[in-house]
């Protein structure tokens, strides 16, 4: 399979937090301050106070999200305190599914990297990965000037915080995102990566995009994430003009307000022939879809579903995948795979996405079984497949189940979870991308 790859690739820092630390961080800011943020969360990182309420804020809910930096000073401090003890691997929805699809078995993987420099083209696969304009990438580029790093901060379950009157345990593991990378929140394209999208899109059987929840409301220059969007979308339009045979999905993201990521899912539907995402960004679209946020967020099955349905409706949507930690739903109203074939690709998506948890890394497509046995079916996700089972009149196939709800396709499959997940990060991204080769593959048989 020969895939497209756009918008965003960085370099993602990472580091596993403890409750320790965030305390000795508290000591140094106001308390009143950091709570009443927590309380009100601002979405956006302007100070460190901001920073520590959006991390606190998802420890004590057990959630994740991705927060942008808004000016360099709150990055310089973050790169100082944690930089020099941080694992780095590649990051940016995109470019963690392009290494993905590389070692899981594609012929060609061709992804957009605005700016290559040396140390962020070592962190991409190196087996089915080629990136037009990285021979041009210069030899003295500079951290600090020339690489998008994004600090990713894992917190473990079980974990206590205690500081004044900021008490909670962690209820579950999941990563807090701090960003600053101005050329991926822009949607930028390399000229070399647009030029061969030009020349080669009829050879190309899919086209992968993410990166839209990283955009700004509006930007120095005056502009806004709708000039952004509507770049993107004109790109779209030509690719698939050039080949109508070519898969495009979309990745959702967590975006800073309701109003872009609302804006956004309704302009690119038209576009695309899927979208996926988790629970968190389903419930930001509750103005269109009217699902309670509090059932999604719990990832109450026949919730999801009503609004996923409803989100297909009402944009043209021909069909939407939601990952959630317990199980992963698919729901189509224009089949274009048999039930059966994709349950086998979500499968395959889900095995991916545990391995991926426990060991950090996919690299042998052919051991995935035999890694796989040490990983452990979600209880959540089974009693949610049996729910949709008993009350659908769905069939079970295997671990998961295919049936009909008001008249669209759905599939559903519990998760494979592991007991020590060395990352919570790319774990959605790993199931989409694997899943779309798998689709792929099937759909040429």
């Amino acid at each position: 399979m020969k895939i497209l790859c756009a918008y965003n690739a960085n370099i993602d820092a990472l580091y596993s937090i403890t409750a320790d630390e965030v305390c000795a961080m508290l000591s140094s800011e106001d308390t009143a301050e950091v709570m009443e943020k927590i309380t009100n969360p601002p979405g956006v990182i302007r100070s460190m106070s901001d920073f520590l309420a959006g991390l606190l804020f998802c420890m004590k809910e057990g959630t994740g999200a991705e927060w942008l930096i808004q000016g360099p000073e709150v990055f310089k401090l973050l790169k100082a305190q944690f930089m020099h003890r941080s694992k780095l691997r590649m990051g940016g929805n995109m470019g963690i599914m392009a290494n993905v699809l590389s070692e899981m078995g594609a012929e060609l993987v061709v992804p957009n990297v605005v700016n290559p420099t040396p140390r962020q083209l070592s962190f991409f696969s190196k087996k089915a990965i080629y990136i037009p304009g990285s021979a041009s990438c210069s030899k003295e580029a500079k951290c600090e000037e020339d690489e998008p790093i994004h600090f990713v901060f894992d917190f473990k379950k079980g974990e206590h915080v205690e500081y004044g009157d900021i008490v909670f345990t962690v209820p579950r593991e999941n990563r807090f995102i701090a960003t600053y990378d101005i050329m991926n929140m822009s949607l930028l394209v390399n000229p070399y990566f647009e030029d061969y999208a030009i020349k080669h899109a009829g050879e190309m059987d899919g086209l992968l995009i993410s990166g839209f929840h990283m955009m700004l409301e509006t930007y120095p220059d005056g502009s806004t994430f709708m000039d952004k969007l509507n770049k993107v979308l004109g790109q779209l339009q030509k690719w698939g003009s050039m080949n109508t045979n070519m898969s495009i999905h979309g990745e959702f993201g967590h975006f800073t307000n309701k109003y872009m990521a609302l804006h956004v899912f309704s302009r690119l539907s038209p576009f695309v022939s899927s979208i996926g995402m988790n629970e968190d960004e389903l419930s930001m679209l509750n103005s269109l879809h009217e699902v309670h946020a509090a059932k999604i967020l719990e990832m109450d099955v026949f919730s999801i579903l009503e609004a996923a349905k409803r989100s297909l409706l009402a944009c043209n949507l021909r069909k939407m995948i939601v990952h959630t930690r317990e199980y992963v739903l698919h729901i189509s109203r224009q089949i274009d795979l048999d039930p059966g074939s994709q349950l086998e690709a979500m499968i395959f998506g889900v095995t991916c996405a545990g391995i991926f948890a426990s060991v950090g890394q996919l690299h042998d497509r052919n051991k995935l079984d035999s890694m796989s046995s040490t990983l452990t079916e979600s209880d959540f996700g089974r009693a949610q497949t049996e729910r949709f089972i008993e009350t659908a009149a769905a069939v079970r196939s295997g671990r998961g189940a295919v049936g009909t709800y008001d008249d669209h396709q759905v599939c559903i499959l519990p998760t494979l979870l592991s007991d020590n997940p060395v990352s919570t990060v790319g774990l959605g991204d790993t199931v989409t991308a694997s899943m779309f080769l798998r689709e792929l593959e099937l759909r040429q048989k």
